[in-house]
């Protein structure tokens, strides 16, 4: 959703940064300069002519003076700022980034790459500890230089040998040796990452979900009949991913046949996105309505929708963001998400207004249900799944939203019974839940 509120301080930051006179802005778009300083001052709402106005004497685009910054960037400064332990001015984000958006850019790619180096960092780590490939290639290594060091010692020990003996041990160091060049080469070429492996590193989930987002998480040949071996062939994913993948593509394509797309989007908007209502209209379970929700068309017209699948242990296995909705993999997401609340409530579909902290105050509109993920054999406990459709920007709710946050520390919200840990000390905890 646009923001607004820091409007004026753009202005007056572009204005200043080119060494303009507010009285003669305000002469050049015909406003008196008082009027000018109010706008500045964001005591007035400024829109229209006015706006393109004052952007074509600033030498700005009109879009960055009324949007500023792009939500997502502001996630992901202030997930850079969660992670900080020093004292960050959480609260001033927005402004930071209005002002100097090249670096509220850069802080963001930042926060990507360091992601991206610590899940690359946890990936080794369990590789050390649990990859069997990896404990045989290392027992390899060190049995070469094992039996390197037994040969070596017998020829430099006390004990003379004649020239057939030393001729056997020169050939068993140099072929140990041999070995081990063989053997740490292969070792180096596992733990190496090829060429651009950072930007691309990531737990087999997020990969997927990189993947999907380059179509907006609609496969169309999917939806035109194509099989899911046939998309998954294409992908380029191996490894774990391409395991998740497949498991994601075969569901998709599962929905395809319970929910043609066709059929699917006129009843999507005769009955205006009511996942509920669809359910009954198709006679199909409430979760394949969510999910066929989040894989509409994006070029469609169709309004932005996010989705977020959990385990029963609470850990996020989908992401879908929309523009002022993500959730965090790391850290520990905020517990009043409904997503959380479905797993104490099984097959019980929750409907929630939800609003986040700020003085922009992004509400969303949240479908949340849990099931089990699969069928539940006798005397065995379900194995549960929680999936949450988001919906930004609704209508105004009939009641009060329910508060929610990103994480606890960057949530302003200081009388939240569900906080875990403080927020950081630059925040403006006067926002009271």
């Amino acid at each position: 959703m646009p923001n607004q509120r820091l409007v004026g301080s753009r202005i007056r930051e572009k204005r200043l940064d080119r060494g303009l006179k507010q009285a003669s802005v305000a002469e050049t778009v015909g406003i008196s300069p008082s009027y000018l300083n109010l706008i500045e001052h964001n005591r007035r709402r400024i829109g229209g002519k006015l706006l393109a106005d004052l952007a074509r004497v600033l030498e700005v685009d009109t879009a960055l003076l009324a949007d500023g910054v792009d939500n997502e960037t502001l996630d992901q400064m202030r997930s850079a700022a969660a992670n900080m332990s020093s004292t960050v001015e959480v609260d001033r984000t927005e402004e930071l980034a209005a002002r100097f958006p090249g670096w509220g850019a850069l802080i963001a790619a930042q926060a990507r790459k360091i992601a991206a180096l610590e899940e690359r960092g946890r990936v080794l780590t369990d590789r050390i500890a649990y990859d069997p490939q990896l404990a045989g290639s290392l027992h390899e290594v060190i049995s070469a230089v094992s039996a390197i060091r037994s040969s070596a010692s017998i020829l430099v020990g006390p004990e003379d040998l004649d020239q057939d003996w030393q001729r056997r041990f020169h050939e068993n160091i140099h072929n140990d040796s041999v070995r081990l060049a063989d053997s740490s080469e292969a070792l180096i070429a596992y733990l190496e990452a090829p060429e651009g492996v950072l930007e691309q590193s990531g737990s087999p989930f997020e990969l997927v979900e990189s993947y999907l987002e380059g179509s907006g998480f609609h496969i169309a040949a999917l939806e035109e009949g194509a099989s899911p071996n046939a998309v998954l062939r294409d992908a380029g994913l191996d490894g774990p991913a391409k395991t998740v993948l497949y498991d994601v593509l075969q569901g998709y394509a599962a929905d395809v046949a319970k929910l043609p797309l066709a059929p699917f989007e006129k009843a999507c908007r005769k009955h205006n996105y009511d996942p509920a209502v669809i359910a009954q209209v198709f006679g199909v379970p409430l979760s394949v309505v969510m999910r066929r929700l989040a894989q509409l068309p994006p070029h469609k017209r169709h309004p932005p929708m996010g989705l977020v699948i959990c385990d029963a242990a609470g850990a996020l296995t989908f992401i879908k963001p929309v523009p002022g909705f993500t959730m965090p993999r790391s850290g520990g997401a905020c517990p009043l998400w409904p997503l959380y609340g479905a797993l104490s409530r099984p097959y019980q579909p929750i409907r929630m207004d939800v609003e986040m902290p700020g003085a922009n105050a992004t509400r969303l509109l949240c479908f949340a249900l849990a099931e089990p993920n699969g069928p539940t054999p006798f005397d065995a406990p379900p194995a549960l799944q929680s999936m949450m459709l988001v919906m930004p920007d609704p209508p105004e709710p009939a009641t009060v939203p329910n508060p929610v946050g990103v994480s606890c520390r960057i949530c302003p919200r200081r009388q939240c019974a569900s906080r875990r840990e403080p927020a950081l000390l630059g925040m403006n905890l006067q926002t009271e839940l």
